[in-house]
């Protein structure tokens, strides 16, 4: 498997940093994950432009530009046989003494990775998938925003809860396995409605599409943003706000976002206590299917 390693593209195994690199030491470092269409980066700039705010703001010296990476990504892709791809490119602050910092880091190290893009059916999406919300409660963000971190310990203790894996699961006896493509639901500590895992969270109630605010702690998502304009453009009336549970299982439709997976309807909501609620009659609703197509004609234009 050929990767990336800061521009240029080697072998997996000759891509290594130093264990003074801060990114291994303290989780200094940011990442995007984005795809491609038809060979070209998808929002390309505005996940660069999230990625440079991110790291000027952690005094990391990342100074590729878009071109330069979606050069760097179709010569990755090409070199794993590869036309279209799912990418994450990861900057980490770059290798220092033992100890906090005490200046900038001017020599951050870059990685690419890319593998192939998860089949997905329209059959299988029109069914809907399952959301379940977690006892994991959704941490405070790094800074006045969420930073797309590699300090992910947060979103695995919440995987591990998700998929039975931590202790407490194992001890519940009522404890369900969750259904296939299954995504977690954090709350905040205050109990509002944040993200999934890996998505941001969206639902219809009253012909109005909301989605929880940035205030609740949540990851500023580029496919989040670009639906409310898509959505905006097309006469719904969006809004961000503070939500409950409860108003997420009197919604009309509901689905979840992510660069990766694009919109993805939620059909089944289950509790903490595995009380399953079927949503939208089982099916994917038509404001989240109008939303679809309007997305995948913008990544297409």
């Amino acid at each position: 498997m050929k990767v990336g390693f800061n521009g240029s593209i080697v072998e997996a195994s000759e891509a290594v940093i130093s264990v003074y690199d801060h990114g291994f030491l303290y989780g200094l470092g940011l990442f995007e994950t984005f795809r491609t269409y038809k060979g070209r980066p998808y929002l390309i700039e505005r996940h660069m432009e999230r990625l440079q705010l991110g790291c000027a703001e952690l005094g990391i010296k990342f100074r590729m530009s878009i071109e330069e990476v979606e050069d760097w990504a179709r010569r990755l892709l090409a070199e794993n046989g590869l036309y279209d791809g799912y990418i994450r490119l990861t900057v980490s602050a770059g290798e220092d003494v033992l100890g906090l910092p005490s200046s900038d880091y001017e020599r951050p190290n870059a990685f690419m990775l890319v593998k192939e893009l998860p089949i997905v059916r329209d059959v299988d999406l029109f069914w809907g998938r399952e959301l379940r919300m977690l006892r994991t409660k959704r941490n405070t963000p790094e800074s006045s925003i969420r930073f797309k971190s590699l300090h992910y310990m947060n979103n695995i203790l919440a995987k591990r809860e998700l998929l039975g894996l931590s202790k407490r699961e194992e001890k519940d006896e009522s404890y369900i396995p969750p259904m296939p493509g299954a995504e977690g639901l954090m709350l905040s500590e205050a109990g509002w409605l944040t993200e999934g895992i890996v998505s941001n969270l969206f639902f219809v109630s009253d012909g109005v599409i909301r989605t929880p605010a940035i205030e609740t702690g949540i990851l500023p998502g580029v496919t989040r943003q670009k639906v409310l304009e898509l959505a905006a453009d097309a006469g719904y009336r969006t809004e961000e706000g503070l939500y409950t549970w409860e108003s997420l299982v009197e919604g009309d439709e509901i689905w979840m976002t992510n660069s990766i997976q694009e919109l993805v309807p939620i059909t089944t909501l289950t509790d903490t206590s595995f009380q399953q609620i079927i949503i939208s009659s089982g099916e994917a609703g038509e404001i989240t299917r109008s939303l679809l197509a309007l997305y995948r004609a913008d990544t297409l234009s």
